[in-house]
């Protein structure tokens, strides 16, 4: 009887745990596909095509990018939109290499409209964002990354959706650039931001993306808000806000920002810790947005896609190991199979982990590797989080 009524508890644990990480990873991008086809069948507004070319103002913080600055600026001229009709603000805050000396030097276009902004104290980045936000003119802000390249025609592109009054933001896509003897982490990067960006595709056409990426981002200028200083992941936290308020956060795929995979794994752990130091963080500070009864599709989306994978999926995964591995001892046949299953898994990351200290490449195993690496950096960013180590200042992570 004992035994009996301990095994349904376990069963009842084991596929409750078992549904929910499957849903986090998986099962949402497929019900989205089938929400967005079936919102399709009903009809779908998409963006128009913008008539006229408003002022944007394109913002680049950069710290001690010297081996970069030469090349963003040079990229950001290059942009297929009217001349004088984009106001480069470049923010240098802390840098004590040459990039502002290559920002004042550098041979900018006839009739350029561009602004250096330099401090000696280094605040972190959305200080020095947040310090430019203050000289905006433009009705529209764009922000990207100081290492990243920006396809010419993202910022008209991403404009054309600001011609529809419900957008508050646009998200442009992230790509990572690998070249074909990339390793585990870089490979698992890689394959991981075309799935986001799928997801990012139908979060947008059911109703709003959930959190934009720094590489790449735009905002209406009267619907930005002040960020706390200590706000780790700001970028996310801004478009949530936005969102939060009633806004649509669109997605623009054909605007989109390129930059190298990290270095190394250890490389991509710092990048990885950082941000689920600053999702968890995040959780906190939305709390109001988990009422679903008050934010309807917004929370769906948002605890769907975001929530679940920062906080209970990577819970879960120890717990579903163990509790298996007991039911498998019961001797409860089909269990025994998932423990197989699972055993194989994690040994197949493990053994990614081992051929990527020798430098080995093996596709097979990149997938389980970078799953595990992901799930164990949301460990590693709630006790840095907790015990206050997270930094609001990037340690910046080296790129290949």
């Amino acid at each position: 009887m004992m035994i009996g009524m301990n095994t349904t508890i376990l069963t009842t644990i084991f596929w409750s745990g078992f549904f929910l990480v499957v849903y986090a990873y998986l099962g949402y991008g497929l019900i989205l596909f089938l929400l967005v086809k079936l919102k399709g069948l009903f009809g779908q507004r998409g963006a128009r095509v913008a008539d006229n070319f408003p002022e944007v103002t394109f913002i680049v913080c950069a710290y001690n990018e010297e081996n970069w600055m030469a090349r963003k600026i040079a990229n950001s001229m290059a942009f297929d939109y009217p001349t004088g009709r984009i106001h480069f603000f470049f923010v240098t805050d802390g840098s004590d290499d040459l990039t502002p000396d290559i920002v004042r030097s550098y041979p900018y276009p006839p009739d350029t409209k561009w602004t250096l902004y330099h401090e000696p104290e280094r605040r972190g980045k959305i200080a020095a964002f947040q310090r430019a936000m203050q000289f905006v003119k433009t009705p529209v802000v764009v922000s990207t990354d100081a290492n990243t390249l920006v396809n010419p025609q993202a910022i008209r592109n991403i404009m054309r959706h600001f011609s529809d009054a419900s957008v508050g933001a646009v998200a442009g896509e992230k790509r990572i650039q690998m070249g074909e003897k990339a390793g585990a982490g870089s490979a698992g990067e890689g394959i991981y931001w075309k799935y986001e960006s799928l997801l990012k595709k139908w979060d947008a056409e059911l109703w709003s993306v959930v959190g934009a990426a720094g590489e790449l981002f735009a905002f209406r200028t009267d619907v930005y808000e002040h960020v706390p200083q200590d706000t780790i992941v700001e970028d996310f936290y801004l478009t949530m806000r936005i969102a939060q308020k009633g806004w649509r956060v669109q997605y623009e795929p054909e605007a989109y920002a390129v930059e190298t995979s990290s270095a190394s794994i250890a490389e991509e752990m710092k990048r990885k810790v950082r941000i689920a130091a600053g999702g968890l963080q995040a959780v906190v500070r939305l709390a109001p947005l988990l009422n679903i009864f008050k934010y309807g599709l917004l929370s769906f989306q948002y605890i769907s896609h975001r929530v679940l994978r920062w906080t209970l999926a990577p819970l879960l995964l120890p717990v579903l190991l163990s509790v298996n591995a007991v039911l498998a001892w019961y001797g409860i046949a089909p269990y025994r199979t998932l423990l197989v299953i699972q055993i194989l898994f994690y040994a197949a990351a493990l053994a990614g982990y081992l051929l990527e200290r020798q430098e080995l490449r093996m596709k097979a195993f990149f997938v389980p590797y970078y799953f595990c690496l992901m799930n164990y950096s949301m460990y590693a960013g709630f006790f840095r989080l907790v015990r206050g180590r997270q930094s609001v200042l990037w340690e910046r992570a080296k790129r290949a």
